[in-house]
């Protein structure tokens, strides 16, 4: 089985920074013929915020002609408690509205897909534990099924017993409690976004792989971060194992957002610029 993971594409018919990224991506996705395109996460630039950034990107997403499964991520419906945007019952809702599910569970022959609202990870939520049981559930029911996860947000950045990485990873608690189920149930794959960065690595049995974005590549706004910076898209073969080629799609523009978030997430420059000075 052939699954093509995209991520992080930033997409609004306001602010159409990284939309022309969207017609090699999808002239790509088309070359590959995968049986199914999994997006992970930050399909928007604001959905959680703006209907019409979520029904812009949907509209976009239904010009594939293959079947399409998502998650969101943080730009989609909200962050950490405390953050600009925290992930609440509103936002979940417009998502719910307007793009589908939050999570999913898909059987494609041996094979179990599952895909996780990572924001409801360590956010307190009232829907975090309810998100917990129901993974629970689909690993245990799995009959035999190999696993592959997919999420918007990595658990680690650079290590799996580092501490609390705030934005960009999950807290130390919660990573140990995904990472002891991910063992017990011999998950093959963990495929992630968020990080603006591509990468691959494994801990035990589990590939852990961070897409690259569609949109744009961070400069000197964040630190380094492992692995490398490109636009383009992941394509995962699922057999009796899983490999995954990271792609750099041709015809794409890596923008920087450092150039350009004044316009696109004028806030979040604010945020940047004030703890800088500190």
């Amino acid at each position: 089985m052939k699954v093509v993971q995209i991520s992080d594409t930033h997409f609004s018919p306001s602010k159409a920074h990284f939309n022309g990224n969207w017609e090699p991506v999808r002239r790509w996705i088309e070359t590959v013929r995968p049986d199914v395109v999994v997006h992970t996460g930050d399909l928007t630039i604001d959905g959680a915020d703006q209907d019409e950034d979520i029904s812009f990107s949907m509209s976009l997403l239904q010009e594939l002609d293959v079947p399409v499964l998502l998650v969101p991520g943080n730009h989609d419906v909200g962050h950490m408690p405390g953050s600009l945007q925290p992930i609440d019952d509103l936002r979940l809702e417009r998502w719910r509205r307007l793009a589908g599910p939050d999570r999913f569970a898909k059987d494609l022959g041996n094979w179990r897909l599952i895909g996780l609202n990572s924001l409801l990870i360590g956010s307190g939520h009232a829907e975090e534990s309810e998100q917990v049981d129901w993974l629970v559930e689909m690993l245990e029911g799995r009959n035999g099924r190999r696993v592959a996860i997919f999420g918007h947000k990595p658990l680690f950045v650079d290590d799996p017993a580092e501490g609390d990485t705030g934005y960009w990873g999950a807290g130390p608690a919660v990573r140990q409690q995904l990472l002891e189920l991910f063992a017990a149930h011999d998950v093959a794959l963990y495929a992630s976004g968020h990080l603006h960065w591509a990468w691959q690595g494994e801990i035990g049995a589990t590939k852990l792989v961070w897409a690259p974005p569609t949109s744009f590549i961070i400069d000197t706004l964040e630190r380094e971060m492992p692995g490398e910076r490109l636009v383009g898209g992941v394509v995962h073969h699922l057999a009796d194992g899983v490999t995954s080629e990271i792609v750099a799609v041709d015809g794409t523009t890596a923008h920087i957002l450092d150039h350009v978030i004044d316009e696109v997430y004028p806030r979040h420059a604010t945020k940047v610029v004030v703890e800088a000075a500190q």
